[in-house]
């Protein structure tokens, strides 16, 4: 057991893939578990109950750690925060519910897409033209999932498209307003507690009292998802190299294939199949080249203080 433990903590190229795929696992249990309560509950509904039972199972672990973790003086960040998630997770759970696994799973990629404007415009970050050619590349697999022409056209990957615009946001607010001084665990339950309040109110608009079965599976997807996806997402990156393992973020859309079809019955459609072949080599693209980049900066950086020395 020791040896097995060891094993799973160590860095290495193979822990660094296993962590990756069970993040993927993690996440496609997250968009199932949204599926089968969407199919009742509306998605304002699931948003408020997932971030609720997230932040009833953060509680004893922020009361472990006494009374003052329960003290913030970034409350205007986790607000804006709390926010920007309700504004991505309830049309996302809306999307999840009404569209294939493989569509919702595809639409997720593209957040990098969505981040390089915003970063171009808030942050002021200089965009060289590769990322400006995988992004225009990205949009061009959109609009061949989205076929907004078509007669098949679903409005409500719009939702989708909207959450990840909202997702984008939140990561380019996570940057400008980086809390190096806080940990992640209260980070982590501000930012449930505040979602959880913010989203209580359209949740009660559309209300409409869960099944048992359905505060099980909110349970689940509360009090596990979010969190054990960054925690599986954290385990990769400290294993091994972003880049090395990044490839394997994919294997999300094979799994989401795979029990879309077995569990729903979905199969993936000509024009998500040749959206996924634009899009997903895209992001890849991106993240190889933002991850070379930071690499010869640091090199730079390095020389830089050894000649200052």
């Amino acid at each position: 057991m020791a040896f097995q433990s060891s094993w799973f903590n160590s860095k290495g190229y193979f822990q660094g893939i296993f962590w990756m795929v069970m993040m993927c696992f993690v996440s496609n249990l997250n968009d199932i578990l949204t599926k089968f309560v969407g199919i009742r509950l509306p998605g304002a509904e699931v948003a408020f109950f997932r971030f609720f039972f997230s932040t009833l199972v953060l509680l004893p672990f922020m009361i472990a750690r006494g009374k003052g973790s329960f003290v913030t003086p970034y409350a205007g960040t986790h607000f804006i925060r709390a926010l920007l998630l309700v504004l991505a997770i309830a049309p996302w759970c809306y999307g999840v519910a009404a569209l294939p696994l493989t569509i919702a799973t595809t639409i997720g990629f593209t957040t990098p897409f969505f981040i390089l404007p915003l970063a171009r415009i808030f942050l002021k970050e200089q965009v060289g033209w590769q990322r400006w050619a995988a992004t225009i590349f990205g949009f061009i697999g959109i609009l061949v999932i989205v076929h907004p022409s078509g007669d098949a056209f679903n409005p409500m990957v719009l939702a989708l498209v909207a959450s990840t615009v909202m997702f984008a946001s939140l990561d380019i607010i996570n940057k400008k307003l980086l809390i190096e001084d806080e940990s992640l665990l209260s980070m982590l339950f501000f930012s449930a507690l505040g979602t959880a309040v913010l989203g209580l109110i359209p949740a009660t608009l559309v209300w409409q009292t869960p099944t048992l079965q359905e505060l099980f599976f909110l349970l689940l997807l509360g009090g596990g998802g979010a969190n054990l996806i960054l925690f599986c997402v954290l385990k990769a990156y400290a294993a091994t190299d972003v880049s090395a393992i990044q490839p394997f973020r994919y294997f999300e859309f094979i799994l989401s294939s795979i029990f879309g079809l077995v569990i729903f019955h979905e199969f993936p459609t000509i024009s998500t199949l040749l959206g996924a072949g634009i899009i997903i080599p895209a992001t890849l693209y991106i993240t190889l080249y933002e991850t070379r980049k930071q690499k010869k900066k640091a090199v730079r950086d390095e020389l830089e203080l050894k000649k200052a020395a």
